[in-house]
């Protein structure tokens, strides 16, 4: 009989090739493997996203339509005004699609309703604005300046997240719909928003139209008087700050800088004399040291008396030096002489010293002209520096007064050119003003549904893939022989009723797979079926045991009589699941006991005969690693066809290695979806580094339902669950 495990194995002997699924099919089998994990997220992203929507606060859409006609030329030909030749549609209306979304457009709405100091824009908004207790609690009080400008950003920005510009394709007709929680203010910025955007058009026209004369002239008064003001407060703080301007310079844009005050000029000059004084005082300071320095000629040098006393003094000793040549120092002319030099000696220095403290006083008059200016540049400094502080709000001022001149000067100007002309039409026309919305716009339940449910699916699909990437486990049966580079005897499907009465049943699922398995094994050697084998596994509970009695059961029916041998020495269980003694085993032969054929037990009336495992041993390694394992398996061999070890699992243990080289070859069991790749990997190198032989590995625990392959059970061959339950009857 020939399973689908054996066919694809033959297959991979033969020719070599390898079947590998398609990716969508691999994506399906991994939902399959999360699908509770899936649906939980999918379920809780769409609940969130039906209580996130209930909660939202509902919006109204109050929308008004306009009409945005091609503009005509029908203004005077005048500089400035010329209007540029007719451009395509296209441009003309995206420009008006641009302006009706302007900043410059909100803020005009902004200060039209003064939204600014409105608490309910605010509230509608679910927006907090700066200075909220003002709003809050006392409303009349004053709000300072910082805080309404940010109030009138806020609104601004608020403004703009919140208009929508939507153009009716192949139409002059636009819609301007604003959406907030209140219904009455949706309506109302809705209809000022057009309004204003048709005046803001108007203003653009002013220079070109009667009206907009009219309404220049009286923006010229408006911006005169202001002014005015701005020049008067300017002044006034000028003078109480004491800043007087002694030059000032006008840039390209207009603006006014003032480059030198009064209090900088005096500093200017003052700080030139301070200079000038300080190097009087160093080259004052310089004379006195050299004047002061023992055997200084720097006092001869700038000053002829001085001098002259010392070349008479010269003079006077020479003549005493060649007396000296001639006479003794008592001889009345060499005294005489003696007594010149003398004289010369006490003038000299009398004037050194009138001379050193000449050079002194200069050098004080000059420290203390140095010390006095010092004083006045500090003084100035500090004046200086509280004009600076000064001329921060004076240079606001300043800026205020530019300000009003260039837009004076600028609708002055725009006044003077501007002729008498016609008022052409308008090009901007509202069509539909905003009415007052009875239903809200948004939320949508059912499209954030769809929303969350997509997302949900997104979510799910993410952290499958994510935990399908994690998982080192082996899922499918071609996995080990592609990523273990070991040969694949046959999977073993989870059964409901994995008891001894269902292995013992030829005609029940576990028996058929473990025929495939025995089959598989016919291929492992040269000479068929090994006549010595052991199974281990990576860890314990994979299933180990129960394949070793499995394969006993049906290499006993088919192929002769077979022993099964649990030299798990650590943790026997055969012996309790086949309900025989384990008083004594496999221990007693190792630690010396011949008689090795008492220790046999019949298992039932099949062709499998048992030794257990035995008493536990202090160290089972040491035991293993005699001669005498081989020993008792060379002897079962030659009264057993078969002989199968059972041996302990790899992971942590060397009595697997051990046991390895006293068998023919080893069969290495993984139960699917549990063990890592790279332990089993590191057990079957260990396997190999110790010169054991693996014929092949074996997959316990199978779930082909859910992987998706039905790998030989479940279709195909009658070994489904009904066939499970036929076998139970």
């Amino acid at each position: 009989m020939t399973t689908t495990a054996q066919a694809g194995d033959l297959d991979q002997k033969g020719s070599g090739s390898r079947w590998s699924a398609p990716v969508l099919l691999e994506y399906w089998n991994a939902l399959k493997r999360h699908l509770w994990l899936a649906i939980a997220i999918v379920g809780a992203i769409t609940v969130a996203g039906a209580i996130i929507t209930l909660l939202l606060t509902p919006q109204y859409t109050a929308t008004s339509r306009i009409e945005i006609a091609r503009e005509q030329a029908n203004v005077t030909n005048v500089e400035g005004l010329q209007r540029e030749a007719k451009g395509p549609n296209e441009e003309f209306y995206l420009t008006q699609y641009s302006l009706l979304n302007a900043r410059s457009l909100a803020e005009r709405v902004e200060r039209k309703l003064r939204l600014a100091r409105n608490p309910e824009f605010f509230e509608a908004h679910n927006t907090t604005p700066e200075g909220e207790g003002l709003l809050s609690g006392a409303r009349s009080g004053p709000i300072s300046a910082s805080d309404l400008r940010e109030r009138e950003r806020q609104a601004v920005e608020l403004l703009i997240d919140h208009i929508s510009i939507s153009p009716l394709r192949g139409s002059a007709l636009v819609d301007v719909s604003y959406s907030s929680a209140s219904p009455k203010l949706s309506r109302l910025i809705a209809s000022t928003w057009v309004t204003e955007f048709v005046q803001q058009s108007l203003d653009r026209r002013l220079a070109s139209t009667a009206d907009a004369r009219v309404y220049l002239e009286t923006r010229l008064q408006g911006l005169r008087d202001r002014l005015e003001k701005s020049e008067r407060d300017l002044v006034n703080y000028a003078a109480r700050q004491g800043i007087v301007r002694l030059a000032e310079t006008r840039s390209e844009d207009g603006r006014t800088q003032t480059t030198q005050t009064l209090a900088s000029s005096d500093l200017e000059q003052l700080n030139r004399l301070l200079v000038l004084a300080t190097a009087e005082r160093a080259q004052a300071e310089s004379r006195l040291k050299a004047a002061r320095a023992p055997g200084s000629t720097q006092l001869g040098l700038s000053n002829e008396g001085l001098g002259a006393l010392r070349q008479r003094r010269a003079e006077a000793n020479a003549a005493y030096q060649e007396l000296l040549v001639r006479f003794e120092p008592a001889y009345p002319a060499a005294q005489e002489a003696r007594e010149r030099i003398a004289v010369l000696d006490r003038a000299i220095a009398a004037e050194e010293s009138r001379v050193r403290g000449a050079y002194g006083a200069d050098y004080e008059a000059a420290r203390q002209r140095e010390s006095d200016l010092r004083d006045r540049v500090d003084m100035l400094l500090g004046r200086l520096d509280n004009e600076n502080r000064s001329s921060i709000q004076y240079n606001i001022y300043q800026r205020e007064v530019d300000t009003n001149r260039q837009l004076y000067d600028g609708l002055l100007q725009r006044y003077k050119e501007i002729g008498v002309a016609g008022v052409g039409t308008n090009n901007i026309s509202i069509v539909d003003d905003a009415v007052t919305p009875l239903k809200p716009s948004s939320p949508r339940l059912l499209l954030n549904l769809a929303l969350a449910l997509a997302l949900g699916l997104l979510i799910a699909g993410g952290v499958v893939v994510i935990l399908e990437n994690l998982d080192e486990s082996i899922r499918e049966p071609q996995q080990i022989t592609d990523r273990l580079g070991v040969p694949l005897l046959g999977a073993i499907p989870v059964v409901e009723d994995e008891n001894l009465a269902n292995i013992d049943d030829p005609k029940s699922v576990l028996s058929e797979a473990y025929m495939t398995v025995r089959t598989n094994l016919g291929f492992s050697t040269d000479h068929g079926l090994p006549r010595t084998m052991a199974l281990t596994s990576t860890l314990p509970s994979e299933g180990k045991s129960t394949s070793a009695y499995s394969l006993a059961r049906v290499i006993g029916r088919t192929s002769g009589s077979v022993v099964l041998v649990d030299v798990d020495m650590r943790r026997p269980i055969v012996a309790s699941r086949l309900g025989l003694d384990n008083s004594k085993g496999v221990s007693n032969f190792l630690t010396g006991d011949d008689d090795w054929e008492k220790l046999i037990q019949k298992v039932g009336d099949s062709n499998v005969s048992f030794i257990s495992a035995g008493p536990m041993p202090p160290s089972a390694s040491e035991l293993l690693s005699g001669e005498r394992l081989a020993t008792l398996v060379r002897a079962l061999s030659e009264r057993f066809a078969h002989v199968i070890l059972d041996s302990p699992p790899m992971l942590g243990l060397s009595d697997a290695p051990l046991i390895s080289n006293a068998v023919e070859g080893v069969i290495y069991v993984i139960e699917a979806d549990r063990t890592a790749v790279r332990a089993s990997q590191a057990a079957i190198a260990r396997l190999r580094e110790s010169r054991g032989h693996v014929l092949g590995a074996l997959l316990t625990k199978y779930r082909a339902r859910q992987s998706g392959y039905g790998y030989g059970y479940g279709y195909g061959y009658g070994y489904g669950k009904d066939a499970v339950e036929n076998s139970k009857g």
